[in-house]
């Protein structure tokens, strides 16, 4: 009786942690941001000659890992728009996980890395800002990276 009771508890202690970690995997998110504007000081979004044409200084390709469960396909590219830094992602798409977060990082194992924040959606073209001050030479791998599990879903070399 004993057996049966711990087999029963172990149980009913997995199955929420099973649902927590797989529910993601059955929704998509989607998100369809636009090329970034510059603020004013007066806080103001605005546009002008200058600052509606963003300079690509990198390209790549999403790869995802090709397990099956984790991926990640589309295009970042590192724009600099009147100063400011930002990594985008283009025609993105990835399985979706629990605690997705995008890095700017030196490899594909994200040793060192600059953390943008949380994934904003699996499907989509989305924006991040990178931080002043960041070596783009350095940090030159962006990653769709599982926070809490450290699981790769996909990584694009910018060149």
């Amino acid at each position: 009786m004993n057996k049966k009771l711990i087999i029963g508890v172990v149980l009913a202690s997995l199955i929420p942690a099973i649902v927590y970690a797989a529910s993601p995997l059955f929704f998509d998110k989607i998100i369809d941001e636009e090329i970034p504007m510059t603020k004013t000081d007066t806080g103001k979004e605005t546009r002008n000659a200058e600052t509606m044409q963003p300079i690509a200084l990198a390209l790549g390709s999403f790869i995802g890992v090709g397990d099956g469960i984790h991926n990640a396909e589309g295009t970042a590219k590192i724009l600099s728009i009147d100063g400011a830094q930002f990594l985008r992602l283009e025609d993105f798409k990835a399985t979706n996980g629990p605690d997705l977060h995008v890095y700017l990082a030196t490899d594909e194992k994200a040793t060192d890395y600059v953390d943008l924040g949380s994934l904003k959606a699996n499907i989509g073209n989305q924006n991040y800002q990178i931080p002043e001050g960041t070596d783009l030479s350095k940090y030159d791998t962006a990653l769709v990276w599982c926070k809490q599990f450290s699981v790769l879903f996909g990584h694009a070399n910018l060149s």
